[in-house]
């Protein structure tokens, strides 16, 4: 595999860890912020609605200057926001701090663009294993991003939890340096007279729509169970160390399999690891209506994080068939948007879902879209069987 998406997986690694750093303290600064009970969630509002809007513009600025150039205007947006966080944490402003978050989820919405950096670093037959071992980044992170938490709560002697935010100042200067040392794709740009496709030619292609879909209903019904989870878990008297235990092994869920993901696809295809990754989350919500014991929340978590791994990855994949090289950033961005609004929809439905459905409400909820994915997989091996 190319020395670029071994230097790839580590930045998403490094990616990944300020992401999850942030979802550790960001609510929590909130609660201490905040002059009412709807602020309390605003930074984490700000970072998905700054990831949501970088998507479509980092794809296409890609395109015109370069992966190198995107990424590294990606990790400037990140330590800017580390350090407007940082200021408006000492200076005890909601405003200010959001203002951080906003601009950290700008440098995470570019950062989601190293999986397809990764494809243009190597070989199409090696494109499944390449996604594979830039989401296996997720483990180091899984490990990094909550231990820093602990750890840089002395760092600061104002607030507990000023120290993370070093540690994010840290997480993209380690980023920043290594996105310019690695040799990274040059810029594509359209040659004269191609033609490019409309976005509605575009998702009349099944499998383009099927693709799409793939991503945001794996990684919408993800977020939605997992952010839940907590919740539930509280109102079913867990304690917080077994919740986070819970939630530990749902990430490890999340990203362990990419390490054979790659391999699966080369053996299978692609559509068959979706549907295997909807089966995974289908056997998630039979286990969460199952039981609410401890272990009922483990199993059901844990293959919550293997649906996820399974489709996400194949629909990064499969989407990779689904356009010309001019198109790429098109179609790149317009996924990136859709995948991750699926995922803002989640978390922000998840509280309230609790409420208004219940746990079991909830994974009963997410059974139908699990089927949408099956449904549109078969239209496309109906209309457009693999060999084809």
């Amino acid at each position: 595999m190319p020395i670029t998406v071994w230097g790839l997986a580590i930045a998403q690694a490094l990616l990944a860890s300020g992401n999850i750093l942030l979802v550790s303290v960001s609510a929590l600064i909130g609660q201490q912020l905040a002059s009412a009970p709807w602020q309390i969630t605003l930074p984490v509002a700000c970072q998905f609605t700054g990831l949501i809007a970088a998507t479509l513009p980092a794809a296409h600025l890609m395109q015109r200057l370069g992966r190198k150039a995107g990424f590294v205007l990606g990790n400037l947006f990140g330590l800017l926001g580390a350090w407007v966080a940082l200021q408006g944490l000492t200076a005890t402003s909601l405003i200010l701090f959001a203002c951080g978050t906003f601009l950290t989820g700008i440098a995470i919405g570019v950062g989601q663009q190293y999986r397809f950096a990764a494809l243009e670093a190597c070989d199409s037959g090696r494109h499944a294993r390449a996604i594979s071992l830039v989401m296996a980044g997720g483990i180091l992170a899984a490990v990094i991003g909550p231990n820093l938490a602990v750890w840089s709560q002395g760092w600061h002697d104002g607030s507990a939890y000023a120290g993370a935010f070093y540690g994010l100042l840290g997480l993209y200067a380690l980023a920043l340096l290594l996105i310019l040392l690695l040799p990274l794709p040059a810029a594509t740009p359209v040659r004269p007279g191609e033609r490019l496709r409309a976005y509605g030619e575009l998702f009349r292609q099944p499998l383009l729509l099927a693709a799409v879909a793939s991503g945001m209903i794996g990684y919408g019904i993800m977020v939605l169970l997992m952010t839940a989870t907590p919740l539930a878990m509280d109102g079913h008297s867990h304690d917080f160390p077994a919740t986070a235990m819970v939630i530990q092994w749902h990430v490890l869920g999340m990203f362990v399999p990419s390490f054979f993901t790659g391999n699966l696809i080369r053996r299978f295809g692609t559509r068959k690891v979706i549907l295997w990754g909807c089966a995974a989350l289908l056997l998630s919500v039979l286990v969460n209506l199952s039981g609410t014991g401890f272990w009922h929340y483990w199993w059901g978590l844990l293959w919550l994080g293997v649906g996820w791994n399974f489709t996400f990855i194949g629909a990064t994949h499969l989407l990779t068939f689904s356009y010309r090289p001019a198109e790429k950033a098109r179609v790149q961005g317009i996924n990136e948007f859709m995948v991750f609004s699926a995922a803002a929809l989640g978390s922000l439905f998840a509280g309230q879902g609790v409420v208004l459905l219940g746990w079991s409400g909830l994974n009963l909820f997410a059974v139908p879209w699990i089927l949408l994915v099956f449904a549109l997989i078969w239209r496309l091996n109906m209309r457009e069987p693999v060999a084809a």
